[in-house]
């Protein structure tokens, strides 16, 4: 039953890195599509509301206004990912790579991102309300006019990180400390 399972998994890997947008759509309807590759994929639009894709590669693929709401994402490969304006709000995304990819605008409202790397990463205008941020890198990252709110960044890294305009209402800082700018 492994050598099929792993069989199955090589093949789908396989088809997804050079499947259409409908046939990678087909393939994740099913929900769960653990290690596959959907590099380089325009699944933008697409709803994939409670999807498991934990560990996937989705490495420069287009999920523009996509819904990933509640879906879990971690340890994927996310890396230069056009995420923008898409719905991640409730997504658990601990420890997935999506340094460089374009967020701005998305919806991660109680998203988890804990242990993510969010290196230079485009977050203008994005809804991280009470979202899970403790240990992630957002070194670099844009979060110019950002929600905050009540987001968690205790031991994330800030550095160089563009911060203009966002709010901070009931913010736990990576320091601990509290901040309540634009409450």
């Amino acid at each position: 039953m492994f050598t099929r399972l792993t069989a199955l998994m090589i093949a789908t890997t396989m088809l997804a890195s050079s499947a259409s947008a409908d046939e990678l759509q087909t393939l994740m309807d099913t929900n769960k599509c653990i290690r596959c590759d959907f590099g380089l994929a325009d699944l933008s639009g697409r709803n994939l509301t409670g999807a498991d894709l934990r560990s996937t590669n989705l490495r420069s693929t287009n999920l523009a206004v996509a819904n990933l709401t509640k879906a879990s994402l971690s340890g994927a490969n996310l890396m230069g990912a056009d995420l923008s304006d898409a719905i991640l709000s409730g997504a658990n995304l601990s420890g997935a790579n999506l340094s460089g990819a374009n967020l701005s605008d998305a919806n991660l409202s109680d998203a988890i991102l804990s242990g993510a790397n969010l290196t230079a990463v485009d977050l203008t205008g994005a809804n991280l309300g009470a979202a899970n941020l403790t240990g992630a890198n957002l070194g670099a990252a844009n979060l110019t006019g950002a929600n905050l709110g009540a987001a968690n960044l205790t031991g994330a890294n800030l550095g160089s990180a563009n911060m203009n305009g966002a709010i901070l209402c009931n913010t736990i800082m990576p320091d601990e400390s509290v901040l309540f700018s634009g409450c």
